[in-house]
């Protein structure tokens, strides 16, 4: 086709730029020689290909050695500090990998996933939240089919809570189970119910709390050890826990009659311990009193026998001088509180001489 053109004078690539000529009998730039161009390339081919020219083997052997090479590079991977590598061979789970560079078999006989494995994942149980569908965190609705259950004391309670867990084993999280989220929702539901059936309601509405939470996560960490799911539960945390809705407004008013109790018997209590020691001392101080009276009397008596005693000794030896002393001793204390007038007998008719000794005693004092 290309000779056809030449024959008639024409081109294979058009008139030149400019129209068909300039009346100067000057033609445009000349156009590459098409089979000059096909031989060249069939040329570099044959080098590359086995039976072509001498010098093709080497060029053959450096490009296999380059593509080989860059292929055994391609099993080269990294995981990041917040990852695990699971290996796949075939599609088979082989390994797990930690963070770092790694090498595996390239593909396709081997493969990597990379999941992330420090990421806290949450599951809301009793309730839906806002954070579910996209918004706010937030208290959407209730789901008593999971939230109500049935207390040791059979009563019934309506308890939310949510279970935070994170990735302990991607091999086993990816390839042990099918649902992880569905299977740790299950797990915990079983858990809660079977720690709360061994309650009774009013530690879980009121103090035990934290050891109910903590009875969860072990019994949903054994559950999920016990499936290989390769998931580390890290805290269950209550989110409410009341009656259920129908009677709350009435247990509200037994827990008011019940602090109202609580309070009436700690006020009584502290009266108590007040009253009581108080009564205790002062009958303690009534015994040590009496004691102490029992104790004069009976040593004051004790002395007035031995008082009598002495005198009847000396009366028996001289009974003129002990009368003496005993009426002196009596009109002593006979006379020791009355008010007392001295008149001398000798004065004469008119004049009394008087001694005024109680004025006196009074201005002593």
């Amino acid at each position: 086709m290309v000779n056809d053109f030449k024959s008639r004078g024409g081109s294979p690539w058009g008139s030149p730029p400019g129209g068909g000529g300039n009346g100067s009998g000057r033609r445009g730039p000349t156009p590459p020689n098409i089979d000059e161009i096909i031989k060249t390339l069939q040329d570099k081919i044959n080098k590359f290909l086995p039976g072509g020219a001498s010098k093709g083997g080497k060029p053959l052997i450096f490009g296999l050695s380059i593509l080989l090479i860059i292929y055994a590079l391609s099993g080269l991977y990294r995981v990041l500090p917040d990852e695990q590598g699971v290996v796949l061979r075939f599609g088979k789970f082989v390994t797990t990998t930690q963070p770092g560079l790694n090498y595996h078999i390239p593909f396709p006989i081997e493969s990597v996933i990379t999941p992330k494995v420090t990421k806290v994942n949450r599951i809301d149980i009793g309730f839906r939240s806002e954070r579910d569908s996209g918004f706010s965190s937030g208290v959407v609705a209730d789901v008593p089919e999971e939230s109500l259950m049935l207390t040791g004391d059979e009563n019934i309670v309506n308890i939310d809570f949510s279970v935070f867990w994170v990735i302990k084993d991607a091999g086993k999280f990816l390839f042990k189970i099918q649902d992880p989220e569905g299977t740790v929702k299950a797990a915990a539901e079983t858990a809660m119910r079977e720690v709360i059936a061994k309650s009774n309601i009013q530690p879980i509405l009121t103090e035990g709390r934290s050891v109910i939470e903590q009875e969860t996560e072990t019994i949903i960490q054994e559950i999920l050890d016990e499936y290989q799911s390769g998931i580390q539960v890290t805290q269950v945390q209550t989110q409410k826990a009341d009656p259920p809705d129908q009677v709350i407004d009435a247990f509200r008013d037994v827990q008011a009659a019940r602090a109202d109790m609580e309070r009436s018997k700690n006020e009584a209590e502290a009266y108590a311990n007040d009253v009581i020691p108080r009564a205790r001392g002062e009958a303690a101080k009534i015994l040590q009193a009496a004691e102490a009276y029992k104790k004069e009397v009976v040593a004051k008596a004790e002395g007035e026998a031995s008082r009598f005693l002495s005198i009847f000794t000396e009366y028996a030896k001289a009974k003129e001088v002990t009368q003496e002393r005993m009426y002196l001793e009596t009109m002593e204390k006979v006379l020791a509180d009355i008010d007392k007038v001295i008149i001398d007998k000798d004065s004469g008719s008119g004049v009394v001489p008087y001694l005024p000794l109680p004025e006196l005693k009074k201005k002593t004092n």
